[in-house]
């Protein structure tokens, strides 16, 4: 069977991250160990994380005429990713500030900058020719993303939304996705619903109307329900280093594994697996694995449990 062609619509930032011992609470001052600047934002970093993959991966968005969306454009080219990436003179290439603690958690302001300039009117039927998904974020304005499920749909496309940030949505825009893919707080958000035990997935699947919905709950794994089949999948057990993109390599994994033939319950296995290595490595684009790392992976697993039975 071969690949399903996918089209990833959404930010490009420039990540300036820094190590803190601990966040700051309001009003008090940390010291910050080193400042990277990493190629990141929501849609390319999901675009890099099929496109490291392997996947047929296209993607599309605006960066400013600066040296950051110089260096965003010919870092898709190296992470397998074809580039329909405009190059616009309205606004600076988006800027995501990130401090990590000690425990690898993240804190993020994100300044849209050229993000915001896609607009519904940029949108065209020519995004869409040869392409079987269609994935987005919502770190471009929520009408263009609306335009753009719009169009996929009346184009027969198979769509994947990742609310995040997450933000209330209307019943018009979620029947137009396929899969809807949250992590706690946008469950809650869009559905109204604070998930605390597995039938709040169902409550909050009949409320939000989408033809399937994956939850990802961190440590304690994900779940998957399409109105019939509900199943689980365990988080991997891995000394977590930094959580930015983690979110971002699951869907990742999950749609390269769904555009190779899988069913979801392999999607979501290799999701899984795919997120697992990403929280091991610091920084966004530059910790997602190539396909190669997480058969190594694997075969390292395999001889350490032959090491251990015998």
């Amino acid at each position: 069977m071969s690949m399903k062609n996918i089209v990833v619509i959404g930010s490009l930032n420039m990540d300036q991250v820094t190590r803190v011992h601990k966040t700051p609470k309001i009003g008090e001052t940390v010291s910050g160990n080193g400042l990277h600047h990493n190629p990141g934002g929501k849609g390319a970093n999901q675009a890099v994380a099929l496109g490291k993959l392997g996947a047929n991966v296209t993607m599309i968005g605006k960066v400013g005429n600066d040296t950051f969306g110089h260096q965003l454009k010919a870092n898709l080219a190296k992470m397998n990713v074809k580039d329909n990436v405009e190059v616009t003179e309205n606004a600076s290439t988006g800027l995501a500030f990130i401090m990590v603690n000690d425990n690898a958690d993240n804190s993020i302001v994100v300044i849209e900058g050229a993000n915001g300039e896609i607009r519904p009117e940029d949108v065209k039927s020519e995004w869409f020719d040869k392409m079987d998904y269609v994935a987005l974020q919502l770190e471009i304005p929520i009408e263009t993303v609306s335009e753009i499920l719009k169009h996929s749909k009346k184009l027969g496309k198979t769509t994947f939304l990742n609310p995040a940030p997450a933000k209330v949505l209307d019943d018009q825009l979620l029947e137009l996705v396929d899969y809807l893919v949250v992590n706690e707080t946008e469950f809650e958000q869009i559905s109204g619903i604070s998930y605390t035990q597995h039938n709040d997935l169902i409550k909050g699947y009949e409320k939000i109307g989408v033809k399937n919905i994956i939850l990802t709950l961190g440590t304690k794994g994900a779940w998957f329900y399409d109105g019939v089949k509900q199943f689980h999948t365990p988080a991997k057990v891995v000394k977590a280093v930094d959580t930015t993109a983690a979110g971002d390599s699951f869907i990742g994994g999950f749609i390269y594994e769904l555009s190779r033939g899988g069913t979801a319950q392999q999607a979501m296995e290799f999701a899984t697996e795919v997120a697992a290595f990403t929280v091991t490595k610091l920084g966004a684009q530059s910790a997602l694995p190539y396909l190669s790392d997480i058969k190594k992976r694997a075969i390292n697993l395999k001889n350490e449990t032959d090491n251990y039975l015998f």
